[in-house]
């Protein structure tokens, strides 16, 4: 499932909605972008295992024999009952009880964990910082850039870093470092040392790489120069925007409704999740390392740019910059989301959930946790606390991630060969998996169908409360979103509950139309004198609660 990528929290929960290397100015053309995908390349150094050597390695710890295995399409697959559990009962309960918060929980003794680490300790081992993704020079793509990407950009993605001098990518993330509040980020000791750096072939190929290439000196950058690093970072932000709207197109006409400076943030931030979920759901050449080399590669970079503000490539720098410029942003959800990720490696994580407590802690990883990476560019209302709007958006995060698996059953199933629906509750409606791949529509799907839209409901429902919390200028962006993302249900129930051979779809006509209802109800005469169709939809809601009885 992809990370559709979600709000004052609320807002980055809208990601659900539709939720790299050195770049050093390299001198050949866009023609010469090799079609490779996410290739990372190690020099040197310990040679890297492949992913099913790593799973055998935590099997083995296990007692399992995975010698034989040959999963089919509807056995559960990974992570045991047992490590599922240990992670479910470190969730803690929000208020009312309906959302549950997972923030910063992993179980480090799981097999996934374990092979994780195992990962990281090789990469961190192995190459050369000038060849960890390849470099822009060698014509590879930068990590979670790939042919999917291009194709729905229609064009090749960070080409336009060609332009400039040999290190200005570093010049630029220096240049930023030093706007950075004090202590902010922490110096890395240099290679070599007692202390040196997150693992010591890494830090000393990454500090051999970026000395040699950037353009800066000990002094401070010249006027010029600083006009280069703005316009690279302009240009950065902007080609952040042109993924953003090529995969969420709802979400980015969202963010068209934002203040600038949050607006770029907030795409930034996407392109994060982008590649993030690009690493785990790509397609892969037969040579190209596993995910897992990639997801621990990924993280790795991730922390160093929180602890270091350290850059690989030209998308790094906006989210490099808005480390900066939102000093409260916290690392947690985006590591919380590659556990998200790691949770969709086939044989490794999840493809089968049993319960929806179990879908919840992937609900909260792949989309709540966006609603967390926005509030600090969101901000509350006076008089709120992110404390207070945290369930609100977490509760946005679950009812969009929600909406997306009841949309892409079908395409799910078929395609992926993954349910996401809870088991106990197909089974108490009397629906199979063989009917989810044969694609069947009856009266017990339609059933199930009905029971989880208005889940998911109950989840927007909750995340209305949090609207008023937000900072004025955040409300009509996330309010929009809320009704826009919302109406796939509708769409849903237009389409007779078919979501196994009928994707259910919103225009932007229809998202449009929408837009001065959304302002309407960001207004306090709403309160008063709510919308027609809004009371409608209370009244019939009681009498739903009333008859249901106690």
């Amino acid at each position: 499932m992809r990370v559709s990528a979600s709000t004052l929290s609320l807002s980055l929960a809208l990601v659900v909605i539709s939720c790299s290397n050195v770049a050093h100015g390299f001198t050949a053309g866009p023609a010469a972008v090799s079609t490779r995908g996410n290739r990372i390349i190690q020099n040197g150094g310990v040679m890297q295992r492949n992913q099913q050597q790593l799973l055998q390695m935590s099997a083995v710890e296990d007692g399992v024999d995975t010698s034989t295995s040959s999963p089919n399409s509807n056995e559960r697959t990974g992570r045991s009952q047992v490590e599922i559990n240990t992670e479910l009962q470190s969730g803690r309960t929000l208020e009312g009880g309906a959302t549950m918060d997972f923030a910063g929980v992993k179980d480090t003794t799981s097999r996934s964990e374990r092979a994780l680490s195992v990962a990281r300790d090789d990469f961190l081992a192995g190459g050369s910082a000038t060849a960890l993704y390849g470099r822009d020079e060698d014509g590879v793509r930068l990590i979670g850039i790939n042919d999917e990407v291009v194709q729905e950009v229609g064009r090749e993605v960070g080409t336009f870093i060609t332009a400039y001098d040999r290190g200005t990518v570093q010049g630029c993330a220096e240049w930023l470092r030093s706007r950075a509040a004090p202590g902010l980020f922490e110096t890395k000791p240099p290679a070599g040392s007692v202390n040196g750096g997150t693992g010591d072939a890494y830090a000393a190929a990454y500090a051999a790489a970026t000395s040699s290439t950037s353009t800066s000196t000990s002094s401070s950058p010249s006027p010029e120069q600083i006009e280069t690093y703005r316009k690279l970072l302009d240009e950065a932000y902007e080609e952040s925007g042109v993924v953003t709207e090529a995969f969420a197109k709802t979400f980015y006409l969202g963010t068209k409704l934002m203040p600038p400076e949050a607006q770029r943030a907030i795409w930034a931030i996407y392109v994060w999740c982008r590649r993030t979920d690009e690493i785990v759901d790509a397609p892969r050449q037969p040579d190209d390392p596993g995910m897992l080399t990639d997801l621990s590669a990924w993280e790795i970079r991730t922390e160093n740019l929180w602890q270091h503000g350290e850059v690989v490539d030209v998308l790094d720098l906006p989210l490099l910059d808005v480390r900066v410029n939102y000093p409260k942003l916290d690392i947690t959800p985006f590591v919380d989301m590659v556990r998200g990720m790691l949770m969709d490696i086939p044989d490794l994580g999840q493809d089968r959930y049993d319960t929806f407590d179990e879908l919840h802690l992937y609900c909260y990883r792949v989309a709540g946790t966006v609603g967390l990476m926005s509030m600090p560019i969101f901000g509350c209302a006076d008089g709120f606390t992110e404390a207070e709007a945290k369930e609100p958006a977490l509760s946005l995060g679950v009812a969009f991630q929600i909406t997306n698996i009841l949309r892409d059953v079908g395409e799910d199933a078929t395609t992926r060969g993954r349910v996401y629906l809870p088991q106990k509750d197909m089974e108490r409606f009397g629906v199979t998996e063989q009917q989810l791949f044969d694609q069947r529509v009856d009266d017990n799907y339609i059933a199930l169908m009905k029971y989880e839209i208005d889940r998911a409901r109950m989840y927007y429902e909750r995340a209305k409360r949090g609207v008023p919390m937000l900072s004025p200028e955040s409300r009509l962006p996330v309010q929009s979103s809320l009704d826009c993302y919302g109406k796939i249900l509708d769409k849903i129930e237009e389409n007779g509950y078919d979501t196994l051979t009928m994707r259910a779809y919103v225009s932007k006509w229809e998202k449009l139309f929408e837009i001065p209802f959304s302002w309407y109800r960001t207004q306090d005469v709403a309160k008063v004198l709510p919308l027609p169709w809004d009371s409608a939809k209370e009244e019939e809601k009681t009498k739903s609660l009333s008859s249901s009885g106690p």
